[in-house]
C-alpha cells in the first residue's frame, strides 16, 4: 500500500493539526501508512503522531533561502517515498507542496491535494498566500475544504480548482463525551459550585476569535460563570466571572464541567472544531453565524450574528434559565447530531473517496479521473 504525505506549517493544537491527526490515525489503523511533514519545529502534536507510529519530518525553513531548501528537501522525500498522495494542510502547506510536486517531476504517479480550513480570511495577515493560492490553484488534482463557507470563500477569491470538495472535520465522539465524573473532578479543581451554570470557550487569542465580544457579553450575565482556554487567554483581562486557563490539552474535561459552549468568531472560522467538540461533550451551542456554524447547529442551540455581545449574552442568559432536564435534553441532540454527520470514519471515508475520485493509487490500481 503506497503511503499518504501530508504537509502542514506546524503541530500545534489548533483545529487543522487535531484534524490531522485525526485522519492519520484513522487511515493508520486502515493499513495505509502515513506520514507527516512539518515545516515549524516543536508543537504537541507531533509527539501524539509519533506515539501512533507515524513518522513525522521535520523542515523548519529558515532565512531568505529556507524555502527554496525545503521544497528541494521536501521534493527528495516525495521521490524516496512515492506517496499516492501529497496533501497540503493551510496555505503554507498547499503551497509548499505544490512547488516540491513539480520539482519531484511526479504529477502522474503522486495526486496533489490542497487542503482549505478557512473562510472570509484577513486579507492584511494572509493576503499574499491567498494571492499565490489564487495562482497556483489549478495544480492540484483536488482541493478539499472543511466547510462550504470556505469553499465559497476561496472561489469568489478566483480560485479555480479543477476538483472541489467538502469535508467537514472529524470529531472524536469517544474522547469528547458526557462524563459526570470529569465534570465533578474539574469542577473541584477550578472551585466551581456543582449547580453554577458555566459557559466554555476554547480557542487562541487571535482577532477572528473576536474574544472581545466575548468578555463584554460575560460581563453581561454575572451569574454564568465563563472558562477561557487557548494560548493567550491568560493576558486578557477579565470580568469578576470568567477565568483564563491559557493552552491546555485536556479539553475534553473542561468540556465536560461546563453546559454550553460558545464560539464569538468574526471572521476566518470554516468549520469549527471547538464548537462540534463541546457538543459532542453534550453542551449546548451558542455561535456567531461565521462560516458553517450554521450547518453544524442546524437548530440546536442559538445562532447569533458576529460582534453582537448583547445577542450572545440574551442566549446565554436564556440557556441559563432553563430547568436542568430542558437544558440536558438540548445537550443529547447536539451530540447525537455530531455523533450522526461528524466523525472521525466518515471523515476519512470522504478523504479517501475524494482522493481515489481524482485518481490517486493507494492499492496498486489506477482509479477514475
Amino acid at each position: 500500500m503506497r503511503p499518504v504525505l501530508h504537509v502542514i506549517s506546524g503541530l500545534r493544537t489548533g483545529g487543522a493539526e487535531t484534524m490531522l491527526v485525526a485522519l492519520c490515525r484513522s487511515l493508520e489503523a486502515r493499513g495505509i501508512p502515513q506520514h507527516v511533514v512539518t515545516l515549524t519545529e516543536g508543537g504537541a502534536n507531533r509527539a501524539v503522531l509519533e506515539a501512533a507510529g507515524i513518522p513525522v519530518h521535520g523542515l523548519a525553513p529558515r532565512g531568505p533561502l529556507g524555502a527554496g531548501t525545503s521544497a528541494v528537501s521536501l521534493a527528495l522525500l516525495i521521490r524516496r517515498l512515492r506517496p499516492a498522495v501529497l496533501q497540503g494542510w493551510l496555505y503554507h502547506g498547499d503551497l509548499l507542496s505544490a512547488v516540491s510536486h513539480r520539482f519531484a517531476g511526479t504529477p502522474a504517479s503522486t495526486l496533489l491535494a490542497w487542503g482549505l480550513r478557512n473562510s472570509d480570511i484577513d486579507h492584511a495577515r494572509y493576503g499574499r498566500l491567498l494571492l499565490a493560492g489564487r495562482y497556483l490553484s489549478r495544480w492540484p488534482g483536488i482541493v478539499i475544504s472543511n466547510s462550504q463557507a470556505g469553499a465559497d470563500f476561496h472561489l469568489a477569491q478566483g480560485y479555480r480548482p479543477q476538483r472541489l470538495a467538502v469535508i467537514p472535520n472529524g470529531i472524536n465522539t469517544d474522547r469528547f463525551r458526557p462524563d459526570h465524573r470529569a465534570r465533578a473532578v474539574m469542577r473541584a479543581e477550578l472551585g466551581i459550585a456543582h449547580n453554577s451554570i458555566v459557559a466554555v470557550h476554547a480557542a487562541r487569542l487571535d482577532p477572528m476569535k473576536d474574544h472581545v465580544t466575548l468578555l463584554e457579553a460575560a460581563s453581561r450575565v454575572p451569574g454564568v460563570s465563563f472558562l477561557l482556554a487557548g494560548a493567550g487567554t491568560e493576558t486578557l483581562d477579565l470580568p469578576p466571572n470568567a477565568v483564563a486557563l491559557g493552552r491546555r490539552d485536556d479539553l475534553d474535561r473542561l468540556y465536560a464541567a461546563a453546559d454550553v459552549v460558545v464560539s464569538t468568531s468574526a471572521f476566518g472560522e470554516g468549520f469549527s472544531n471547538a464548537l462540534a467538540e463541546g457538543m459532542a461533550a453534550g453542551l449546548v451551542p451558542v455561535a456567531t453565524h461565521v462560516g458553517d456554524a450554521k450547518l453544524i447547529l442546524s437548530d440546536i442551540g442559538h445562532l447569533v450574528s458576529p460582534k453582537d455581545p448583547a445577542a450572545i449574552a440574551a442566549a446565554i442568559l436564556e440557556l441559563s434559565a432553563l430547568p436542568v432536564a430542558e437544558r440536558r435534553g438540548i445537550g443529547e441532540a447536539a451530540r447525537a447530531r455530531i455523533e450522526t454527520r461528524f466523525g472521525v470514519a466518515a471523515m476519512a471515508d470522504n478523504f479517501l473517496a475524494a482522493w481515489n475520485g481524482a485518481g490517486a493509487v493507494l492499492n496498486g490500481q489506477q482509479n477514475g479521473r
